[in-house]
């Protein structure tokens, strides 16, 4: 079972598995070497797709801060850029610490790949002789998941008690039915394996309120997005716009998609930005799932903190599943597995606050992950911005459109979820990687970058 407070995590952009994922690999190296007799200096070499677009995503900034010990829930966006250029001067972690110089002491090899996984991180503990103290490899695996290479082996979240376990969609609606549940009623009892239910409720409270506070910060800001590619934030004039329009008498009736657009842009231009994001179930797909939730409140009755919950049980369900059988990561199976992923949490998630049973569930996550099987994943510059921007619009537009297709049917459908997971998984499996996040291929090399 995974966790709702694994598949969803508070952190920076721009990236899930290139920022989160090695500020939280850095920082386990680094308590792992704390106090080590004889510690003189740090090195790191990040392999893969982490080494072709880590710049892009902010990855050396990351392990910077890992290093100082910071982490992606509490460490303060704006407070980035003074830290790395104080460590770029100092060339040292923390008062007594040992030597990094983040000019030579981090390596982005780009010939090689780590044979687990194509987002590798290898750090090194020296002695002042260079001789080699210790060792640590770790995996980036989608998500800010981070996994070392005994771990990457063992099922996330395998380690936790689960009483009402489940292996598949399949066997979740099997579960459901022989018990009486909602989807998201098995994940609560799940959840509360490992936290009081008191706990479980307060920390879905406040996903809730990171995600929409991350909308509400995208809302008002203005200017170009960092990184060279001069892509200007859209979502204040959209909102101003859309605000404004509401005073008209000719408001057209598809203006709902430009409200849902809107609130993902918003999250996705923090994203970009390197503001505070919830990895939904990551950082370049994180403004779907807010989305569909904010416009499950501003747009939908019988809004209520419980039913906030439940939608964000049901999404938890469907991507623990998909991350489980398949994969969330966009250098592991392209695109399809990120914004793919999310619009399938986010449908399941709608119809559950809209009063779909179980059936109806699975029926709107499979639409949604059936409708972006074979995206791939070529963000131009290796940067989060463009194409991945707009995709989180489209995505959640697509979550809603799943998810009044299963409502108007009786959840009885010729495709399941667990067929359609498989196809993904084969489909990522079978797409070349320069179409998986190394901006090797697609628009990132068919579309200037300056």
């Amino acid at each position: 079972m995974i966790s709702a407070f694994d598949l969803f995590k508070i952190g920076i952009g721009p990236s899930s598995s290139h920022t989160v994922g090695p500020m939280v690999a850095a920082r386990r190296f680094r308590e792992r070497t704390r106090g080590l007799a004889r510690l003189a200096r740090i090195r790191a070499e990040i392999f893969g797709s982490l080494a072709w677009t880590g710049r892009g995503h902010g990855t050396d900034a990351a392990i910077f801060l890992g290093l100082l010990g910071h982490e992606p829930h509490s460490v303060e966006p704006d407070a980035v850029a003074g830290l790395v250029a104080d460590l770029t001067e100092g060339k040292i972690l923390g008062a007594g610490g040992p030597a990094f110089d983040p000019a030579t002491d981090l390596v982005f090899n780009f010939t090689e790949v780590l044979p687990l996984h194509t987002n590798g991180l290898r750090f090194r503990a020296l002695d002042a002789e260079g001789t080699l103290l210790d060792t640590g490899t770790y995996y980036s695996v989608g998500g800010g998941f981070v996994v070392t290479e005994a771990e990457i082996e063992t099922a996330p979240g395998a380690e936790s008690a689960c009483p009402l376990p489940y292996a598949s969609a399949a066997g979740l609606l099997a579960l459901c039915a022989r018990e009486g549940l909602t989807i998201a009623e098995v994940q609560f009892a799940n959840e509360c394996g490992t936290r009081a239910p008191e706990a479980v409720e307060a920390g879905l409270d406040a996903l809730r309120d990171a995600m929409f506070a991350c909308i509400d910060r995208g809302l008002v800001q203005t200017g170009e997005l960092p990184g060279g590619l001069k892509v200007r934030r859209r979502a204040k004039r959209l909102h101003d716009d859309l605000t404004a329009g509401r005073l008209s008498n000719t408001r057209a009736a598809h203006e709902i998609v430009d409200w849902i657009s809107l609130y993902a842009l918003a999250v996705n231009e923090e994203n970009a930005s390197g503001g505070r994001v919830v990895t939904a179930p990551t950082n370049g797909a994180a403004g779907i799932v807010p989305a569909v939730l904010r416009y499950a409140r501003d747009f939908c009755p019988d809004w209520s903190d419980a039913r906030a919950r439940e939608f964000l049980l049901t999404a938890t369900a469907v991507g623990g599943l998909i991350k489980t059988r398949a994969s969330i990561s966009g250098a592991e199976v392209g695109c399809q597995g990120e914004v793919g992923s999310a619009a399938a949490m986010a449908a399941a998630g709608l119809a559950a606050f809209l009063g779909g049973n179980a059936a109806q569930v699975e029926n709107a996550a499979e639409i949604a992950m059936e409708h972006h099987l074979g995206m791939t994943c070529d963000p131009i510059g290796g940067l989060v911005q463009v194409p991945c921007i707009e995709r989180n619009a489209f995505g959640a537009n697509k979550a809603v459109v799943a998810a009044s297709l299963a409502l108007r049917g009786d959840g009885i459908h010729r495709v399941s979820l667990d067929e359609v997971i498989e196809t993904m998984r084969q489909t990522g499996h079978d797409m070349q990687a320069k179409y998986k996040e190394t901006s090797l291929g697609g628009l990132a090399v068919n579309v200037a970058a300056c």
